[in-house]
């Protein structure tokens, strides 16, 4: 459907598909602008729900409750990339949906994601479409081992995915990862990781944050670290590379893009995979920005112009996950900045808040 040109005005309404805590500080940041949200999530203990009245408690494919959603809000967006694609035309036919459709299509299926990259000459690990063993048996004879055979979609924090060493472990990686097809991806030798969050308004203006350094845990984000230790080069590359992504998508709203770097005598990059929201490694602009990446997002929502996203200090996010949140009073000191998400029951693996480290 046509966007309308002009910027939502003060008291507009933001509806938010998914009730976790990105909804909830996205919620939150709408808050300080002036802007009303209305949470859309089939889970009535949404941490979200706790920051604004106005919610609906539906499943996503409930046409007559999406419906509704649509009528009482302005435009839509999302906080995860996973909404069912029948959801998000369905909403994109009603109201404006931002980021649009074609972003969430392609970077919810781990196929398109990379056909898309590709076809903009963005560097990614090689890779090949599997859908049989035998494909997969071609694939490991291509790309060698190590090799990394993942699933197609709902794949994040290390689910979803088996690192395959020897040609004897393939049937059983096959076998263990569904649905069907797959992606097998040549394991890269990277030194560190890195992203980059940038965002895009409806204007075409493009602001892209400080590179960020994560480490991870368990294959959950466990710090990001700002600055990143890499070459200035290696930072304007990802910046770069981000920016020719959210142009190429006529994307507007936050964007987090993951790098692998490759060493070498000139380190390169490799992008890992895209995610069509606020990220993250992006937690740490809430405690040195001027305008972190949730009030950044809702600016470009409402097609407001964006915020300066320049770091005013040097800063470390460290996530508490599972039980670390208990202990959270004795880890707090003068130059930490905690954020909880509102989650009731702390669980192993479970994401419980952060901490954003000010380093003097």
């Amino acid at each position: 459907m046509s966007q309308p040109l002009s910027p939502l005005p003060p008291g507009s309404t933001i509806g938010i598909l998914g009730g976790g805590q990105l909804g909830r500080m996205l919620s939150l940041a709408a808050s300080r602008l002036g802007l009303r949200t209305h949470i859309y999530c089939p889970d009535p203990a949404s941490p979200a729900f706790e920051v604004t009245p106005h919610k609906t408690v539906a499943a996503y494919d409930d046409e007559t409750a999406l419906a509704a959603f649509a009528e009482a809000v302005d435009v839509v967006t999302y906080e995860f990339e996973n909404v069912p694609a029948a959801t998000a035309e369905f909403l994109a036919a009603r109201k404006p949906l931002r980021p649009g459709a074609n972003a969430l299509a392609i970077s919810q299926d781990r196929l398109a994601e990379k056909q898309f990259l590709s076809s903009k000459n963005i560097p990614v690990a090689p890779w090949r479409a599997v859908e049989s063993l035998a494909d997969l048996e071609a694939a490991i004879a291509d790309l060698g081992l190590p090799a990394v055979l993942k699933t197609t979609r709902l794949g994040y924090d290390g689910k979803g995915q088996r690192v395959i060493r020897a040609a004897d472990e393939a049937a059983a990686a096959f076998a263990a990862l569904q649905p069907h097809p797959l992606v097998l991806e040549a394991f890269m030798p990277f030194e560190k990781e890195i992203s980059v969050v940038i965002a895009r308004n409806g204007a075409g203006e493009v602001r892209a944050y400080d590179v960020a350094e994560n480490v991870h845990r368990d294959h959950i984000l466990f710090t990001s670290t700002v600055p990143a230790d890499i070459a200035p080069g290696v930072a304007r590359q990802a910046a770069m590379l981000a920016k020719v992504i959210v142009v190429a998508l006529d994307y507007v709203g936050v964007l987090g893009v993951e790098f692998f770097v490759i060493p070498g005598e000139r380190p390169t990059l490799v992008v890992n995979e895209i995610a069509p929201r606020v990220h993250n490694s992006g937690h740490w602009t809430e405690a040195v920005c001027l305008t972190d990446q949730f009030e950044q997002h809702m600016r470009a929502v409402a097609l407001w112009p964006l915020g300066d996203p320049a770091r005013l200090a040097d800063v470390v996010m460290e996530n508490l996950i599972g039980d670390e949140v208990l202990a959270l009073p004795a880890r707090l000191d003068g130059d930490s900045q905690p954020h909880l998400y509102g989650k009731a029951e702390p669980r192993p693996g479970r994401k419980m808040g952060h901490i954003n480290r000010i380093r003097r």
